[in-house]
Protein backbone atom coordinates (compact mmCIF):
# COMPACT_ATOMS: atom_id res chain seq x y z
CA UNK A 1 0.00 0.00 0.00
CA UNK A 2 3.03 2.61 0.57
CA UNK A 3 4.10 1.88 -2.92
CA UNK A 4 0.56 2.13 -4.51
CA UNK A 5 0.29 5.47 -2.64
CA UNK A 6 3.44 6.63 -3.16
CA UNK A 7 3.37 6.20 -7.36
CA UNK A 8 0.04 7.81 -6.98
CA UNK A 9 0.90 11.33 -5.73
CA UNK A 10 -0.33 14.22 -7.74
CA UNK A 11 -2.30 12.02 -10.32
CA UNK A 12 -6.09 12.45 -10.86
CA UNK A 13 -8.60 10.24 -12.89
CA UNK A 14 -11.69 10.80 -14.41
CA UNK A 15 -13.11 6.97 -15.62
CA UNK A 16 -15.77 8.17 -18.23
CA UNK A 17 -16.37 4.33 -19.38
CA UNK A 18 -20.17 3.47 -19.89
CA UNK A 19 -19.86 -0.11 -20.47
CA UNK A 20 -23.86 0.36 -20.82
CA UNK A 21 -23.34 2.85 -24.16
CA UNK A 22 -20.08 0.37 -25.43
CA UNK A 23 -22.16 -2.92 -25.65
CA UNK A 24 -24.58 -1.20 -27.68
CA UNK A 25 -22.70 0.73 -29.65
CA UNK A 26 -21.13 -2.72 -30.60
CA UNK A 27 -24.53 -4.25 -31.40
CA UNK A 28 -25.23 -1.66 -33.88
CA UNK A 29 -22.04 -1.45 -35.29
CA UNK A 30 -23.05 -5.41 -36.07
CA UNK A 31 -26.16 -4.55 -37.32
CA UNK A 32 -25.04 -1.87 -39.71
CA UNK A 33 -22.15 -4.65 -40.66
CA UNK A 34 -25.07 -6.99 -40.98
CA UNK A 35 -25.96 -4.53 -43.72
CA UNK A 36 -23.37 -4.56 -45.53
CA UNK A 37 -23.11 -8.52 -46.11
CA UNK A 38 -26.61 -8.52 -47.50
CA UNK A 39 -26.16 -5.71 -49.95
CA UNK A 40 -22.35 -4.62 -50.21
CA UNK A 41 -21.98 -5.17 -53.93
CA UNK A 42 -24.35 -4.06 -56.70
CA UNK A 43 -25.05 -5.57 -60.56
CA UNK A 44 -22.66 -4.37 -63.54
CA UNK A 45 -24.54 -4.29 -66.64
CA UNK A 46 -23.09 -3.63 -70.42
CA UNK A 47 -24.92 -1.06 -71.96
CA UNK A 48 -25.26 -2.45 -75.52
CA UNK A 49 -22.87 -0.57 -77.78
CA UNK A 50 -22.32 -1.63 -81.22
CA UNK A 51 -19.84 -4.81 -80.26
CA UNK A 52 -17.27 -3.88 -83.83
CA UNK A 53 -16.29 -0.11 -81.87
CA UNK A 54 -13.92 -1.40 -79.79
CA UNK A 55 -15.14 0.41 -77.05
CA UNK A 56 -17.56 -1.14 -73.96
CA UNK A 57 -19.87 0.94 -71.46
CA UNK A 58 -20.63 -0.51 -68.55
CA UNK A 59 -23.27 0.80 -65.70
CA UNK A 60 -22.80 -0.34 -62.14
CA UNK A 61 -26.34 0.01 -60.62
CA UNK A 62 -26.62 1.31 -57.24
CA UNK A 63 -30.34 1.99 -57.56
CA UNK A 64 -30.31 -1.89 -56.32
CA UNK A 65 -29.47 -1.03 -52.53
CA UNK A 66 -31.85 -1.34 -50.45
CA UNK A 67 -33.12 2.18 -50.08
CA UNK A 68 -32.68 2.55 -54.15
CA UNK A 69 -29.35 4.94 -54.24
CA UNK A 70 -26.02 4.94 -54.42
CA UNK A 71 -25.98 6.76 -50.86
CA UNK A 72 -27.06 4.08 -49.33
CA UNK A 73 -23.00 3.16 -49.35
CA UNK A 74 -22.18 6.38 -47.61
CA UNK A 75 -24.84 6.52 -44.91
CA UNK A 76 -23.56 3.30 -43.98
CA UNK A 77 -19.87 4.60 -43.91
CA UNK A 78 -21.25 7.43 -42.16
CA UNK A 79 -22.94 5.70 -38.72
CA UNK A 80 -19.88 3.67 -38.85
CA UNK A 81 -17.86 6.19 -38.63
CA UNK A 82 -20.24 8.58 -36.26
CA UNK A 83 -20.67 4.79 -33.98
CA UNK A 84 -16.46 4.07 -33.63
CA UNK A 85 -15.90 7.98 -33.40
CA UNK A 86 -18.25 7.63 -29.93
CA UNK A 87 -20.98 10.26 -31.52
CA UNK A 88 -23.80 8.35 -31.57
CA UNK A 89 -25.67 6.33 -28.94
CA UNK A 90 -28.80 4.93 -27.88
CA UNK A 91 -30.90 7.88 -27.36
CA UNK A 92 -28.87 10.33 -29.84
CA UNK A 93 -31.18 12.25 -32.62
CA UNK A 94 -29.82 12.13 -36.03
CA UNK A 95 -29.46 15.50 -38.17
CA UNK A 96 -28.65 15.72 -41.91
CA UNK A 97 -28.26 18.40 -44.40
CA UNK A 98 -29.29 16.73 -48.21
CA UNK A 99 -30.95 16.90 -51.17
CA UNK A 100 -33.10 13.97 -50.62
CA UNK A 101 -31.27 10.37 -51.66
CA UNK A 102 -28.84 10.55 -48.45
CA UNK A 103 -31.48 11.63 -45.93
CA UNK A 104 -33.68 8.23 -47.72
CA UNK A 105 -30.54 6.22 -46.50
CA UNK A 106 -29.40 7.51 -43.28
CA UNK A 107 -33.59 7.35 -42.08
CA UNK A 108 -33.15 3.53 -43.50
CA UNK A 109 -30.12 3.29 -40.74
CA UNK A 110 -31.70 5.51 -38.12
CA UNK A 111 -34.64 3.09 -37.96
CA UNK A 112 -32.39 -0.13 -37.81
CA UNK A 113 -30.82 1.50 -34.60
CA UNK A 114 -33.78 2.64 -32.95
CA UNK A 115 -32.60 6.14 -33.55
CA UNK A 116 -34.76 9.67 -34.13
CA UNK A 117 -34.08 11.33 -37.69
CA UNK A 118 -34.81 14.86 -39.25
CA UNK A 119 -33.44 15.23 -42.37
CA UNK A 120 -33.08 18.67 -43.38
CA UNK A 121 -33.71 19.07 -46.88
CA UNK A 122 -34.55 22.08 -49.65
CA UNK A 123 -38.12 22.62 -50.27
CA UNK A 124 -37.91 21.51 -54.02
CA UNK A 125 -37.28 18.11 -52.87
CA UNK A 126 -38.88 15.67 -54.61
CA UNK A 127 -42.38 14.77 -53.02
CA UNK A 128 -41.18 11.27 -53.87
CA UNK A 129 -38.21 10.92 -51.43
CA UNK A 130 -40.42 13.02 -48.80
CA UNK A 131 -42.37 9.95 -48.65
CA UNK A 132 -39.41 7.06 -48.96
CA UNK A 133 -37.82 9.50 -45.45
CA UNK A 134 -41.29 9.39 -43.64
CA UNK A 135 -41.74 5.81 -44.69
CA UNK A 136 -38.62 5.14 -42.94
CA UNK A 137 -39.77 6.77 -39.52
CA UNK A 138 -37.80 10.25 -40.65
CA UNK A 139 -39.28 13.41 -39.93
CA UNK A 140 -38.48 16.46 -43.19
CA UNK A 141 -37.45 20.08 -42.25
CA UNK A 142 -37.87 21.58 -45.48
CA UNK A 143 -36.13 25.14 -45.75
CA UNK A 144 -36.67 27.42 -48.77
CA UNK A 145 -32.61 28.16 -48.77
CA UNK A 146 -30.94 25.29 -50.47
CA UNK A 147 -27.86 27.10 -48.95
CA UNK A 148 -29.34 27.23 -45.47
CA UNK A 149 -29.25 23.15 -44.95
CA UNK A 150 -26.10 23.38 -43.63
CA UNK A 151 -26.71 25.80 -40.44
CA UNK A 152 -30.00 24.59 -39.92
CA UNK A 153 -28.53 21.25 -39.43
CA UNK A 154 -26.06 22.27 -36.96
CA UNK A 155 -29.02 24.56 -34.64
CA UNK A 156 -31.13 21.17 -35.11
CA UNK A 157 -28.43 19.33 -33.35
CA UNK A 158 -28.18 21.96 -30.61
CA UNK A 159 -31.74 21.87 -29.47
CA UNK A 160 -32.16 18.36 -29.73
CA UNK A 161 -28.80 17.29 -28.51
CA UNK A 162 -28.63 14.87 -31.64
CA UNK A 163 -25.60 14.34 -33.89
CA UNK A 164 -25.35 16.41 -37.15
CA UNK A 165 -24.01 13.61 -39.36
CA UNK A 166 -22.61 16.43 -42.20
CA UNK A 167 -22.25 14.12 -45.12
CA UNK A 168 -20.55 16.98 -47.11
CA UNK A 169 -17.67 17.16 -44.79
CA UNK A 170 -16.82 13.58 -43.41
CA UNK A 171 -18.05 11.84 -46.77
CA UNK A 172 -14.28 11.32 -47.78
CA UNK A 173 -13.20 10.55 -44.81
CA UNK A 174 -16.01 7.94 -43.77
CA UNK A 175 -14.91 5.54 -46.45
CA UNK A 176 -11.96 3.42 -46.50
CA UNK A 177 -10.80 4.49 -50.21
CA UNK A 178 -8.56 1.27 -49.74
CA UNK A 179 -10.75 -1.62 -49.98
CA UNK A 180 -13.03 -2.99 -47.79
CA UNK A 181 -15.79 -3.55 -50.90
CA UNK A 182 -15.75 -0.05 -51.68
CA UNK A 183 -17.35 1.32 -54.99
CA UNK A 184 -14.14 1.44 -56.52
CA UNK A 185 -13.04 -2.21 -55.07
CA UNK A 186 -16.33 -3.71 -56.30
CA UNK A 187 -15.59 -1.85 -60.12
CA UNK A 188 -12.41 -3.50 -60.56
CA UNK A 189 -13.48 -6.62 -59.47
CA UNK A 190 -16.22 -6.91 -61.50
CA UNK A 191 -14.68 -6.23 -64.68
CA UNK A 192 -12.01 -8.91 -64.35
CA UNK A 193 -13.13 -11.00 -67.11
CA UNK A 194 -14.70 -8.49 -69.84
CA UNK A 195 -12.19 -7.96 -73.04
CA UNK A 196 -11.34 -4.72 -71.69
CA UNK A 197 -11.06 -5.40 -67.78
CA UNK A 198 -9.08 -1.98 -66.84
CA UNK A 199 -11.06 0.92 -67.36
CA UNK A 200 -9.88 3.45 -69.68
CA UNK A 201 -12.31 5.88 -67.38
CA UNK A 202 -14.79 5.48 -64.99
CA UNK A 203 -17.56 8.37 -64.74
CA UNK A 204 -19.21 9.36 -61.46
CA UNK A 205 -20.99 12.60 -60.58
CA UNK A 206 -20.32 14.78 -57.22
CA UNK A 207 -22.70 15.62 -54.64
CA UNK A 208 -20.56 15.55 -51.21
CA UNK A 209 -17.12 14.30 -53.31
CA UNK A 210 -17.16 11.27 -51.66
CA UNK A 211 -17.71 8.75 -54.44
CA UNK A 212 -15.34 10.71 -56.75
CA UNK A 213 -12.38 10.61 -53.98
CA UNK A 214 -12.55 7.25 -52.93
CA UNK A 215 -12.64 6.04 -56.80
CA UNK A 216 -9.72 8.61 -57.47
CA UNK A 217 -8.18 7.51 -54.44
CA UNK A 218 -8.20 4.06 -55.07
CA UNK A 219 -6.91 4.45 -58.95
CA UNK A 220 -3.51 5.97 -57.64
CA UNK A 221 -3.01 3.42 -54.80
CA UNK A 222 -4.06 0.36 -57.08
CA UNK A 223 -1.78 1.80 -59.47
CA UNK A 224 -3.91 1.54 -62.44
CA UNK A 225 -4.20 3.62 -65.76
CA UNK A 226 -7.63 4.47 -65.15
CA UNK A 227 -8.76 7.54 -65.41
CA UNK A 228 -11.41 9.42 -63.46
CA UNK A 229 -13.61 12.02 -65.10
CA UNK A 230 -16.85 13.30 -62.87
CA UNK A 231 -19.66 14.93 -64.87
CA UNK A 232 -21.35 17.90 -62.71
CA UNK A 233 -24.51 19.72 -64.04
CA UNK A 234 -24.75 23.57 -64.56
CA UNK A 235 -25.17 25.88 -61.59
CA UNK A 236 -22.83 23.62 -59.96
CA UNK A 237 -19.85 24.94 -58.19
CA UNK A 238 -17.53 22.30 -58.55
CA UNK A 239 -17.12 22.89 -62.18
CA UNK A 240 -15.67 26.01 -62.21
CA UNK A 241 -14.09 25.66 -59.35
CA UNK A 242 -11.55 22.79 -60.41
CA UNK A 243 -11.10 25.21 -63.59
CA UNK A 244 -10.09 27.89 -61.91
CA UNK A 245 -8.20 26.51 -58.49
CA UNK A 246 -10.75 28.79 -56.21
CA UNK A 247 -12.24 26.55 -53.49
CA UNK A 248 -14.74 29.36 -52.51
CA UNK A 249 -16.15 29.42 -55.97
CA UNK A 250 -20.14 29.52 -55.46
CA UNK A 251 -23.06 28.94 -57.88
CA UNK A 252 -26.90 29.22 -58.18
CA UNK A 253 -27.17 25.14 -57.49
CA UNK A 254 -28.04 22.49 -59.36
CA UNK A 255 -30.97 21.37 -61.17
CA UNK A 256 -30.52 17.61 -61.36
CA UNK A 257 -31.14 16.49 -57.78
CA UNK A 258 -28.37 14.29 -55.81
CA UNK A 259 -25.18 16.06 -57.13
CA UNK A 260 -23.60 19.83 -58.12
CA UNK A 261 -23.67 21.81 -55.23
CA UNK A 262 -23.76 26.06 -54.61
CA UNK A 263 -20.45 25.73 -52.96
CA UNK A 264 -17.33 23.69 -53.03
CA UNK A 265 -18.12 20.73 -50.34
CA UNK A 266 -15.09 19.98 -47.79
CA UNK A 267 -15.34 16.15 -49.21
CA UNK A 268 -14.45 17.20 -52.82
CA UNK A 269 -11.17 16.46 -53.86
CA UNK A 270 -10.50 17.91 -57.16
CA UNK A 271 -6.28 16.45 -56.87
CA UNK A 272 -7.85 13.25 -57.87
CA UNK A 273 -10.05 14.13 -61.11
CA UNK A 274 -8.35 13.48 -64.70
CA UNK A 275 -11.17 15.29 -66.12
CA UNK A 276 -14.26 17.43 -65.34
CA UNK A 277 -17.43 17.80 -67.68
CA UNK A 278 -20.30 20.38 -67.11
CA UNK A 279 -23.83 18.50 -68.59
CA UNK A 280 -26.63 20.99 -68.88
CA UNK A 281 -29.53 19.60 -67.38
CA UNK A 282 -31.70 19.52 -70.78
CA UNK A 283 -29.60 16.61 -72.13
CA UNK A 284 -29.00 15.03 -68.22
CA UNK A 285 -32.87 14.73 -68.63
CA UNK A 286 -32.44 13.80 -72.25
CA UNK A 287 -29.83 10.65 -71.68
CA UNK A 288 -32.31 9.73 -68.61
CA UNK A 289 -35.21 8.90 -71.16
CA UNK A 290 -32.43 7.46 -73.38
CA UNK A 291 -31.11 5.28 -70.99
CA UNK A 292 -35.01 3.48 -70.78
CA UNK A 293 -35.46 3.66 -74.51
CA UNK A 294 -32.01 1.16 -74.87
CA UNK A 295 -31.82 -0.50 -71.62
CA UNK A 296 -35.05 -0.69 -70.15
CA UNK A 297 -33.68 0.41 -66.99
CA UNK A 298 -35.77 3.50 -65.24
CA UNK A 299 -33.13 5.88 -64.09
CA UNK A 300 -32.94 9.20 -62.35
CA UNK A 301 -31.74 12.33 -63.46
CA UNK A 302 -27.67 12.07 -62.25
CA UNK A 303 -27.61 9.00 -64.29
CA UNK A 304 -28.81 11.26 -66.86
CA UNK A 305 -25.46 12.99 -66.15
CA UNK A 306 -23.41 10.30 -66.01
CA UNK A 307 -24.23 8.81 -69.00
CA UNK A 308 -23.97 11.94 -70.77
CA UNK A 309 -20.56 12.80 -69.79
CA UNK A 310 -19.60 8.65 -70.62
CA UNK A 311 -20.94 9.30 -74.19
CA UNK A 312 -18.91 12.02 -74.82
CA UNK A 313 -15.48 10.25 -73.87
CA UNK A 314 -16.79 6.85 -76.14
CA UNK A 315 -17.13 9.80 -79.24
CA UNK A 316 -13.95 10.70 -78.32
CA UNK A 317 -12.04 7.60 -78.14
CA UNK A 318 -13.70 6.23 -81.09
CA UNK A 319 -12.81 9.11 -82.88
CA UNK A 320 -9.26 8.34 -82.02
CA UNK A 321 -9.24 4.60 -82.91
CA UNK A 322 -8.94 3.83 -79.00
CA UNK A 323 -10.44 0.26 -77.41
CA UNK A 324 -11.15 0.08 -74.16
CA UNK A 325 -13.87 0.60 -71.53
CA UNK A 326 -15.83 2.77 -69.71
CA UNK A 327 -17.70 2.48 -66.51
CA UNK A 328 -20.33 5.03 -65.03
CA UNK A 329 -23.21 4.88 -62.16
CA UNK A 330 -26.57 4.27 -62.20
CA UNK A 331 -27.07 6.41 -59.17
CA UNK A 332 -30.64 5.82 -58.51
CA UNK A 333 -34.17 4.91 -60.23
CA UNK A 334 -36.57 6.96 -61.94
CA UNK A 335 -39.37 5.89 -60.44
CA UNK A 336 -38.37 8.65 -57.75
CA UNK A 337 -38.49 11.35 -60.16
CA UNK A 338 -41.96 10.48 -61.97
CA UNK A 339 -44.02 14.42 -61.49
CA UNK A 340 -40.16 16.10 -62.20
CA UNK A 341 -37.94 14.71 -64.48
CA UNK A 342 -40.57 12.20 -65.84
CA UNK A 343 -43.25 14.26 -67.16
CA UNK A 344 -43.34 16.16 -69.89
CA UNK A 345 -45.70 18.68 -69.04
CA UNK A 346 -43.00 19.27 -65.89
CA UNK A 347 -40.51 20.02 -68.20
CA UNK A 348 -42.91 22.20 -70.64
CA UNK A 349 -43.47 24.69 -67.05
CA UNK A 350 -39.69 24.48 -66.84
CA UNK A 351 -38.96 24.96 -70.50
CA UNK A 352 -36.95 22.32 -70.55
CA UNK A 353 -36.77 20.67 -74.27
CA UNK A 354 -34.92 17.48 -74.06
CA UNK A 355 -35.89 16.82 -77.80
CA UNK A 356 -32.99 17.68 -79.80
CA UNK A 357 -30.87 15.72 -77.06
CA UNK A 358 -32.39 12.40 -77.45
CA UNK A 359 -31.87 13.18 -81.36
CA UNK A 360 -28.32 13.41 -80.87
CA UNK A 361 -28.12 10.17 -78.52
CA UNK A 362 -30.11 8.54 -80.86
CA UNK A 363 -27.67 9.43 -83.80
CA UNK A 364 -25.00 8.28 -81.85
CA UNK A 365 -26.11 4.92 -81.53
CA UNK A 366 -26.49 5.08 -85.16
CA UNK A 367 -23.12 6.50 -86.32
Amino acid sequence: MANLTRYSIGMKHVNRHDPVTRAWAADAILAVEADTNRSCDTHLHVFPLPSHWGVDLYLKDESVHPTGSLKHRLARSLFLYGLANGWIGPTTTIIEASSGSTAVSEAYFARLLGLPFIAVIPATTSPEKREIIEFYGGKCHLVEDPGAIYEESRKLAWVTGGHYMDQFTYAERATDWRGNNNIAESIFQQMTHERHPEPAWIVVGAGTGGTSATVGRYIRYRRHSTRLCVADPEGSAFFPSWISGDDLTTGPGSGIEGIGRPRVEPSFLPTVIDRMTQVPDAVSIAAMHWVKEVTRRDVGGSTGTNIAAAVEIVKEMRARGEQGSVVTLICDGGERYRDTYGDDRWLADKGIDIEPHLADLRQFMRS
